[in-house]
């Protein structure tokens, strides 16, 4: 009896506290990062891609994190360039006739993460690439219906990557 008791104890201790998880593990003396906009340096050009991809970024930031996002002098900068926008077909319908059953739209970039309060032997900073892609067919529309619910999908993976890279250190 004394264990059950004990037990429901420990459950209700635990079930008052709340406790948001987002695998975050910034520094508690950053307070600032400066997004900087990514410019689109890719072959095939979208008009929108880069701001999109700008505002994408700097909303996972504000919404999963407790950073403020700034112009000017930072604790953390992040900036970068669209490097790739491609569309490719992945599996055919009729070997005779070659038609794309489904395609791939893949969207690299290129980012440069600098954490300006970088003091210890472990450095946070990085200068790396991240690719992510969405596959589509173009039985339920258009590629141009399509597309940007697409770039906001492979927007959405790329994000989480670049934030999970630069702040979740497990």
């Amino acid at each position: 009896m004394k264990r059950l008791f004990l037990l429901l104890a420990v459950v209700l201790a635990f079930a008052s506290c709340s406790y948001k998880f987002n695998g975050a593990s910034i520094p508690p003396t950053m307070k600032t990062i400066n997004v900087r906009f990514f410019e689109n340096r890719a072959p095939l050009v979208v008009p929108t891609l880069a701001q999109t991809f700008t505002e994408d970024l700097k909303e996972r930031i504000r919404t999963q994190s407790r950073l403020s996002i700034t112009t000017g002098e930072a604790d953390a900068i992040m900036e970068g360039e669209i490097t790739g926008y491609d569309i490719k077909p992945i599996a055919f319908t009729d070997n005779r006739q070659p038609t794309a059953g489904a395609n791939r739209l893949t969207i690299t970039v290129s980012v440069t993460y600098t954490n300006n309060l970088d003091t210890g032997k472990v450095k946070t900073s990085f200068k790396e690439t991240f690719s992510a892609f969405k596959d589509f067919t173009l039985s339920s529309g258009t590629l141009q219906s399509q597309e940007q619910a697409l770039i906001k999908q492979v927007n959405q993976q790329l994000t989480e990557n670049i934030f999970n890279r630069a702040f979740a250190q497990w």
